[in-house]
């Protein structure tokens, strides 16, 4: 087969408004779950927060030659009661996108980053309520109205995973909730349905005047068996993947969730009389089923799977619900956090298992990147280019393989602030200093590798990789 060229490729990048944008608090802004969270002691690493702002990217992004750039809209900022307009921020939206348009970058918009209007939390428990599925849709359809002559692709969500179980189950994201057993499964249930009511919002009202395309974009890692003989950990490792992708790629896809997940979730209800899942009446199954025109999909690492079980007696979780335990080999390279281990072939096998779950949808990466927790001697990443270089071969075999890959996105452009870790963990390609008010960037040796694969519309070495076809392949990367 012939090189590793990549046909009409772009890269993209991806900006999170509230790991970028700063200005928190400026502008007629609201507040949002995120700036109180991060302002309560104990929350964050070295009580850090993302006040302030990680700006003048587009220099960069015009150095790299990126033509393609996903963002994501913070929902307090153009309405900061969920109600009342905020002219000074769709203005600061719109002057974004202008931006990117006039220096030939397309823009491609998430609505939901994490960042929900702190008022629906005090007022309503935010993603407990199903008052937010209507309070969401409006939000959309402004953005729709204001934004969409201009964005031809919208992502509803992004990891929402991470919303439901973090910020209800475990608390370690906003809003800091602990509702075990039952906080994630309902949060994640109105944002499935509130997912669903958004695409036919665009579907039956802006679709045609518009022409544009609405997916979501799920975060998920990929579970191997330990013993690919045993049925028990082939079964764990099917539990690994349906509790986290499943979860919310099932009802869109398939019309409900997993039916591993119907099981196990309602075996461990130690007598209760119904499920803590909530369960989609025969309506909500069909009104949900196919609304999505792309499938973005975040991914980072694997872990070995095997079956665990959890005493009859232990308090009901999320994560004992699923029944297995997870493994890491110690000869995986992991240069950062413990969490984040280097393990490419994964990846190629989540994207099959996409290709065969769903009907091969349109697919394109929103997440992949390595993260290091001390800054790296002369900004010398060499352990990030083998990184990228070992995942996006492995995209370019799943290609092979038929799947619908469409673009890829590196995290991230810039070290910036990382959630519940602060500014800890670096996914950046150009190194910040934060403790310079100024916050001066220099870039890492990743930042060249990356140059030339752009320039050379794919590897800059061909025989360094897996021999493969041609490909279309966009390349985003994240701010």
């Amino acid at each position: 087969m012939a090189g590793t060229e990549m046909e009409n490729a772009g890269m993209f990048w991806d900006l999170s408004a509230y790991q970028t944008e700063g200005a928190w608090d400026k502008d007629g802004k609201g507040l949002s779950i995120w700036d109180v969270f991060t302002h309560r002691k104990g929350k964050v690493v070295r009580n850090e927060t993302g006040d302030s702002a990680c700006d003048g990217y587009y220099k960069l992004l015009k150095e790299l030659k990126v033509n393609h750039y996903l963002l994501s809209i913070s929902w307090p900022r153009i309405m900061p009661t969920a109600e009342q307009l905020n002219e000074k921020g769709i203005q600061f939206y719109n002057d974004t996108i202008n931006s990117l348009l006039e220096n030939n970058i397309t823009p491609i918009v998430s609505l939901y980053h994490w960042d929900l209007p702190q008022v629906l939390q005090e007022k309503y428990g935010g993603w407990q309520n199903i008052s937010m599925i209507n309070y969401f849709n409006d939000y959309a359809n402004l953005c729709f109205e204001k934004f969409g002559d201009r964005v031809k692709h919208w992502i509803t969500f992004s990891n929402p995973w991470a919303v439901a179980e973090k910020g209800y189950e475990t608390g370690e994201h906003a809003p800091g909730l602990r509702l075990g057993g039952c906080g994630a499964y309902k949060a994640a249930h109105h944002i499935i349905k509130t997912h669903a009511k958004v695409w036919h919002s665009y579907n039956n009202t802006w679709r045609r005047e518009q022409r544009g395309m609405v997916g979501i974009s799920l975060t998920s890692g990929w579970g191997e068996p330990v013993d690919p003989h045993s049925q028990t950990d082939r079964d764990a490792a099917e539990r690994y993947i349906q509790f986290h992708l499943g979860w919310f790629a099932n009802p869109i896809y398939r019309g409900d969730y997993p039916e591993v997940m119907k099981n196990y979730v309602g075996n461990a209800q130690q007598g209760l009389g119904t499920s803590r899942l909530p369960t989609f009446s025969v309506q909500e199954k069909t009104y949900i089923k196919g609304t999505s025109d792309f499938l973005g999909i975040g991914h980072f690492t694997t872990r070995y799977v095997l079956q665990k079980n959890f005493p009859f007696l232990q308090v009901s979780s999320y994560h004992t619900d699923r029944d297995l335990a997870e493994l890491v080999d110690p000869n995986w390279p992991a240069p950062g956090p413990k969490w984040l281990y280097s393990v490419p072939w994964g990846f190629r096998r989540l994207l099959n298992f996409v290709k065969t779950q769903y009907g091969n949808p349109l697919i394109y990466v929103t997440e992949n990147g390595v993260s290091e927790t001390v800054q790296c001697p002369q900004l010398c990443d060499e352990w990030r280019i083998q990184y990228l270089k070992g995942y996006i071969n492995e995209i370019l075999k799943a290609l092979n393989d038929g799947v619908n890959v469409k673009g890829y996105t590196a995290w991230s452009l810039l070290d910036k602030f990382e959630w519940n870790k602060g500014f800890s963990e670096r996914f950046g390609l150009y190194h910040i200093d934060f403790k310079n008010k100024n916050k001066p960037r220099y870039p890492k040796a990743s930042v060249d590798y990356y140059k030339k694969i752009i320039s050379a519309n794919g590897f800059p070495n061909p025989r360094e990789v897996m021999s493969a076809a041609k490909f279309d392949l966009f390349f985003f990367l994240f701010l």
